[in-house]
């Protein structure tokens, strides 16, 4: 399994047990808020619960925002570990 898989399966993971979605909806290019029905203070729950789930900070508040879709996020997450890694 690749990096970016790990991060996928671990993203669907979280979303799955925080906002009790179910696990077919989370394709890549399901948007967020229209898709999957989150709020803006879902979306706080879960950078919260992404950050305690992979043990890093997302303090980029520009790229949190851009975030519309499942693939998206995942994105994002594998840049900022990659940025860590580094």
């Amino acid at each position: 399994m690749t990096y970016e898989e790990t991060i996928r399966q671990k993203v669907i993971e979280v979303l799955v047990d925080e906002f009790e979605l179910d696990q077919e909806l989370l394709q890549p290019e399901a948007t967020l808020y229209d898709d999957l029905g989150l709020d803006s203070l879902d979306a706080v729950d879960m950078v919260v619960a992404l950050e305690k789930a992979f043990g890093m900070k997302m303090n980029d508040e520009e790229k949190i925002r851009a975030v519309k879709t499942v693939d998206d996020l995942i994105r994002l997450i594998v840049s900022i570990g990659e940025q860590h890694a580094n």
